[in-house]
């Protein structure tokens, strides 16, 4: 039985002599996606300043299962969408966000299950980076149907909102080939990263969750699961 996990370590380890070039610019994407014709919603950049150290935050992350029936606010959920993701500063005619990224592709995309937030009816949302709006997708209570995609994790129903991280792949793919899928994953858990510790700084817990049913997240969100497909989660809210 072929272990295609190991087959694809194995197939796409560089070596020394043998790099390729994969780079076909006329297939490279562009880095920030939009749904221009629905409502929008501008998010606060006023951020919260930490009085904690980096040591503390390090400290005190750690997976919270257990949640509050308190909503969060629209504004700490403005400041933990441009701190997992957000755009940093620019130079030189480029955009750079709060993550590393390989190329400064950025293949990931963030899109937002509200349940408990204050002054955000329930739904699906998708962050417009460039923009720092929050996009409306669907006005709906969906957090029963995205716990039962979790693996029916009833920890995800108590949670004030859910972060769905999706890779659109070409973005990467046209640069690196099949090794990009290594830079795709590598990005998804910096964000996660991020996310978890400037949500320890206002107070809020988060579970990072790896385990769901792709397909039926894809169907969710309205993606192909093939050009753009679910890759990570993570729950946020204030810890009971």
């Amino acid at each position: 039985m072929i272990d295609i996990g190991e087959d694809y370590q194995q197939r796409t380890k560089h070596v020394r002599g043998v790099i390729g070039s994969y780079s076909d610019w006329s297939k490279k994407l562009d880095i920030y996606k939009n749904y221009p014709k629905n409502k929008r919603i501008k998010l606060s950049n006023s951020f919260p300043i930490s009085s904690l150290p980096l040591i503390e935050l390090l400290k005190r992350r750690k997976s919270v299962r257990s949640f509050s029936l308190r909503p969060i606010k629209v504004t700490d959920l403005a400041f933990l969408l441009w701190a997992s993701t957000g755009i940093q500063r620019r130079e030189k005619g480029y955009e750079f966000r709060t993550i590393p990224s390989a190329g400064a592709l950025y293949p990931i995309e963030t899109y937002v299950v509200v349940n408990n937030v204050n002054n955000l009816e329930k739904g699906l949302y998708h962050y417009d980076i460039r923009g720092h709006t929050l996009e409306e997708l669907k006005v709906a209570d969906l957090i029963d149907e995205m716990a039962q995609a979790a693996l029916d994790q009833k920890m995800c129903t108590e949670a004030a909102t859910m972060f769905i991280w999706t890779a659109i792949f070409q973005r990467s793919k046209w640069k690196y080939g099949e090794r990009a899928y290594r830079y795709v994953y590598l990005d998804a858990g910096h964000m996660a990263q991020n996310l978890a510790l400037s949500a320890i700084s206002v107070g809020i817990g988060t579970c990072q969750i790896a385990a769901f049913y792709d397909d039926e997240i894809n169907e969710i969100l309205g993606l192909d699961g093939e050009e753009e497909s679910v890759v990570y989660l993570s729950i946020a809210g204030y810890p009971s």
